[in-house]
């Protein structure tokens, strides 16, 4: 089984905004997966196979119990985006580098922070991060993503001193939701951003210290349910939701007249 980080790239955004989360979890059983994670493992084995033989390198044809006629009209829809920033990136580099399920390595800025890029695509002036998600829960939105912002942090780190990389584009394609997300920052916006608030900030995750803040990154979180300051949360919205209704019933009632 492969080692999982505290400070994981996909869980950031809980770790980000509720420092203690992380360290807290730790005292909870490991997940023991589910169908979901078994089928969007078995979608990018697929698309990895499907975009290695476009590159002309060698690869066999993954087979999951999932393997459907969806799956695979959805990483073809992956592997032609993917492959159209592939030819973007050509336009101002005749030879980019193109990493496929690549290990990247952010512990410079993340105690033992580590994770893998679906695609990555180095060239000259923009470094391109794209990532699949198969699921079909809620859109997932590109823009000041600190999951691939951390995945950025971590190819700049591989490519930064060879090539001469002035911005960052991130990507996140949704097939199943139809939903393609795309932002840019520049490196020097994104080093800002890692030294202002990703270090301190995982800095006090990683010794468990800070506040406990909920949100909607409460949602996978194995604490959720014994958390005090979720449940006060949900408490205050519901008599503010009740408050409001009993504002508005004498309205309701007057409508009818």
């Amino acid at each position: 089984m492969g080692r999982h980080a505290l400070l994981s790239a996909s869980s950031s955004r809980r770790w980000l905004n509720c420092t203690p989360s992380a360290r807290l979890e730790q005292q909870f059983p490991a997940d023991e997966g589910s169908i979901y994670a078994e089928e969007g493992t078995a979608a990018h084995a697929l698309a990895e196979h499907k975009l290695k033989r476009l590159l002309k390198k060698r690869s066999r044809r993954p087979v999951s119990d999932y393997d459907c006629d969806e799956m695979e009209d959805c990483t073809d829809e992956y592997v032609s985006f993917a492959m159209e920033q592939i030819e973007k990136a050509k336009q101002s580099c005749k030879d980019p580098v193109i990493l496929i399920e690549q290990h990247l390595d952010f512990s410079r800025y993340v105690p033992e922070g580590f994770g893998t890029g679906d695609l990555v695509i180095v060239a000259d002036v923009t470094l391109f991060i794209i990532d699949l998600k198969y699921g079909k829960g809620i859109a997932v939105e590109a823009e000041e993503n600190p999951q691939m912002m951390l995945y950025a942090l971590g190819a700049l780190e591989l490519f930064d001193a060879i090539y001469d990389i002035e911005r960052v584009s991130l990507a996140i394609h949704q097939p199943r939701l139809e939903s393609v997300s795309t932002w840019e920052i520049t490196v020097a916006g994104l080093r800002k951003w890692a030294e202002e608030y990703l270090i301190p900030r995982a800095a006090l995750a990683n010794k468990g210290q800070g506040e406990f803040v909920s949100g909607s990154w409460c949602r996978f979180c194995k604490v959720r349910n014994q958390c005090r300051v979720r449940a006060e949360r949900a408490s205050w919205n519901w008599r503010k939701w009740n408050f409001a209704s009993r504002l508005c019933y004498p309205m309701k009632k007057l409508q009818r007249y």
